[in-house]
């Protein structure tokens, strides 16, 4: 690991806590838009679609303005709830904005490593940030992770690190684009057939470890 000068950071799930963010924000939008109290079981039922959803956008099925749209279409639909999807998901994306919650250890971690390597955030969501949305490309598209190493100044990639918690965009996509992963896995889940990786950690301070 002496010679990795550059690390791409997935967002949501790796650094910020996006359950959380996620639940405040559905609150909050069935709140302004009066649809009634926005119950456990429905915030895990959209948290089911939304993944469904994302994970469309991985395999090239859906444009991320129709996984953004269609998830509270579906949700709506499902639970008969009368409101403009279009709407709240608008408000929705305005109140995510608001409520940042780190991983435990994110913060510590990222002040130790920034001194030592040059960090990127390379997220498929809405700092030096490379979003899908402004480079044309999702994450585990090679594309992506190709339009991201273009903005890096003198970037190699024998010398880069991705983490991430997701196997099917974070992973599979550093390891197609030919850089090294890092499959940051808090709830011990079991890998994927036919997905490597460099590294598994199931805390983010164990970085430290090898970086």
């Amino acid at each position: 690991m002496a010679q990795i000068n550059v690390i791409l950071w997935d967002v949501d799930g790796t650094l910020l806590d996006f359950s959380a963010a996620e639940r405040r924000a559905l609150e909050d939008c069935f709140r302004s838009f009066q649809m009634g109290p926005c119950t456990p079981e429905l915030l895990a039922r959209y948290s089911q679609i939304n993944r469904t959803y994302w994970r469309r956008l991985e395999r090239g099925e859906l444009t991320r303005e129709q996984v953004l749209l269609e998830r509270f279409v579906c949700l709506f639909r499902e639970e008969h709830i009368p409101a403009d999807p279009a709407a709240c998901q608008a408000a929705y994306e305005d109140f995510l904005c608001v409520g940042h919650y780190f991983i435990e250890g994110a913060e510590d971690l990222l002040a130790y490593l920034a001194p030592k390597y040059r960090l990127y955030l390379a997220s498929n969501g809405t700092a030096r940030v490379f979003i899908s949305q402004k480079l044309g490309a999702n994450k585990p598209s090679p594309a992506f992770f190709h339009r991201c190493f273009a903005q890096i100044p003198d970037f190699d990639p024998q010398k880069a690190l991705m983490i991430g918690d997701s196997l099917t965009s974070d992973i599979r996509g550093a390891k197609g684009a030919g850089i090294a992963a890092c499959w940051f896995n808090p709830r011990q889940e079991a890998p994927v057939p036919g997905i490597s990786m460099d590294y598994e950690i199931h805390g983010l301070l164990q970085l430290r470890e090898f970086l």
